[in-house]
């Protein structure tokens, strides 16, 4: 079946994580399952245009937003591509369509005085729990990193001798991010702590019953953190790698810099955090440039 060797394509050649690769497969499933149903022919590789863009109104018409609707279509150029580039087909269905229009979506970082206030607040009771989630919270700050590449750290990825962290990226990209002093205290306590729980696991972050830490016990975290100390209504941990790369940039790291700790692979994933720092850079232009400033020079 031409999904089941694209879905291998994605796996082995281009390193894909597995949450990738069921997301590609739930959309294409979804594809399949309507052209079943309506033209009864389920296999999407001899479908046309016409009947890719019923689906499309299909799911217009089901009020699912056209960022999401975005995201399927492509998953599908892409399918049809390898089908390109296998010669299982001639013409691509999707070669000249054009993505739904979406508002510009403007992520809100934390300001500084936010996560300062966060690492003042003062646990109840100081335990395993308490020091591990203090410790999520510094280490998404003082590296940046997605939650799933937490997650998935393990005890041998830290290097306290070179004050380091070794992170697995997307498309299984190796990188390595320097950890502050403050986040080196805070690791040695937590895995005093953490060698009191019995567990085999050799992720860092674990339950307290000994089992790897999952995606929404971590999220749940940092809302509950931030819940304290913010109004803001997005407070996930892709919000404080937003304030991490905000406040690089505020305080003069270049950007090349921040997108090599980030991980992306180009400048452009880099730079849609910029908007953010624009009040900073207009702050010290309106200093620094001669005809900007309000003084009499005269």
């Amino acid at each position: 079946m031409p999904i089941n060797s694209f879905l291998s394509y994605l796996s082995f050649e281009k390193k894909y994580s597995q949450h990738t690769i069921i997301a590609y497969q739930n959309d294409l499933n979804s594809l399949q399952l309507f052209c079943k149903k309506e033209y009864n022919n389920q296999n999407i590789a001899e479908i046309n245009y016409a009947q890719i863009r019923s689906w499309i109104v299909g799911l217009v018409n089901s009020n699912i937003s056209n960022r999401s609707i975005n995201r399927k279509v492509s998953s599908l150029k892409s399918f049809y591509k390898f089908l390109l580039k296998t010669k299982a087909i001639e013409l691509n269905p999707l070669a000249k369509h054009k993505a739904l229009k979406v508002s510009k979506q403007i992520q809100v970082p934390f300001s500084e005085k936010e996560i300062i206030n966060v690492f003042d607040l003062v646990d109840e009771e100081v335990n395993f729990e308490s020091v591990r989630n203090k410790l999520i919270v510094e280490v998404f700050y003082a590296t940046g990193i997605r939650r799933s590449e937490l997650i998935n750290i393990r005890i041998s990825d830290i290097d306290l001798s070179n004050e380091t962290v070794k992170v697995l990226g997307k498309r299984n990209k190796e990188r390595y991010i320097p950890l502050i002093q403050p986040v080196q205290n805070s690791l040695k306590s937590y895995v005093t702590y953490r060698s009191e729980i019995q567990t085999i696991q050799p992720y860092l972050f674990i339950t307290k019953n000994g089992k790897k830490i999952y995606d929404t016990l971590v999220y749940r975290i940092i809302n509950n953190y931030f819940s304290k100390v913010s109004s803001k209504v997005k407070k996930s941990p892709h919000i404080i790698r937003h304030s991490f790369a905000t406040h690089l940039l505020n305080e003069g790291a270049d950007l090349n810099s921040v997108k090599e700790l980030l991980g992306h692979s180009s400048l452009a994933s880099t730079q849609v955090y910029t908007h953010s720092s624009l009040g900073k850079l207009k702050e010290v232009y309106n200093q620094a440039h001669p005809r900007s400033q309000k003084t009499n020079l005269l």
